[in-house]
């Protein structure tokens, strides 16, 4: 009876060493960060971009509708996203406290203020960095996960909850350690929803590496939408008025 106890003790020991080992192999968080901002093009040529703007299209309806599309964004936090179809224009933007609209494929043609909850993900694409970059100066909190799949890629994930508290799992590639998976869960107007976004074909500009292919919708959603950037701009003269709820007319 004591020999089978000293067994079970030894073999638990042995369980238990093997786990450990297994691991101090795994990367840390802060590990994996820097190698993603060394990957972007490191933390100067990052810093260093102080505006971005995007143009090439938008696809929805599962690819049969067709929308110019450009994006413009500015340190510290301001972003414009605008989608032409026939004339028409829809805009969301943010300056860096609030947020407005124009929809009118939706029949309205004036300009909106933005809820809270439709504001989340404009600042979350506000940021010229990414969730990773700088993260603990936004009062974030980071955790590995290990790695899970990807469409085939054993990526490595990141949770990362926000200082709102939404929470975005952030999926890395093992090779190149850039973004191609973010997963962020978020309270929208009293549900829960989950939004992914793929990330690919990554071009370098100003030193830093930017994705051009983007497909985001609610997970599980076969129809989602598809931007195709075919020209990135660094560091292009911004006015900052193209951000701000516009002046009611005279």
């Amino acid at each position: 009876m004591r020999l089978r106890f000293v067994i079970l003790l030894v073999s638990t020991a042995l369980i238990a060493a093997k786990g450990f080992a297994q691991d101090k192999n795994q990367p840390t968080v802060d590990e994996l960060v820097s190698k993603n901002i060394e990957a972007k093009g490191g933390a100067d040529a990052l810093h260093a971009l102080q505006s971005l703007r995007l143009s090439g299209k938008l696809l929805v309806n599962e690819g049969q509708i067709e929308l110019a599309y450009l994006q413009t964004k500015e340190r510290p936090g301001e972003l414009r996203t605008e989608a032409t179809l026939q004339g028409m224009t829809q805009i969301e933007a943010y300056d860096g406290k609030e947020g407005w609209k124009i929809s009118p494929f939706q029949g309205r043609k004036d300009p909106e203020k933005m809820s809270a909850d439709d504001l989340k993900p404009l600042m979350e694409d506000a940021e010229i960095d990414g969730p990773l970059v700088d993260w603990k100066a936004k009062g974030s909190t980071v955790d590995y996960l290990g790695t899970e799949e990807v469409d085939g890629t054993l990526a490595h994930k990141l949770k990362v909850v926000r200082k709102n508290g939404d929470v975005s799992f952030v999926y890395l590639d093992p090779d190149h350690l850039l973004e191609i998976r973010v997963l962020t869960g978020r309270v929208k107007h009293g549900a829960y929803e989950e939004v992914e976004t793929d990330l690919g074909d990554y071009e370098k500009t100003a030193g830093v590496f930017v994705p051009t292919s983007i497909e985001s919708g609610r997970k599980g959603d076969p129809d989602k939408q598809k931007i195709i950037i075919d020209k990135v701009e660094a560091n292009v003269p911004v006015d900052d008025a193209i951000f701000h709820f516009p002046p009611a007319p005279k």
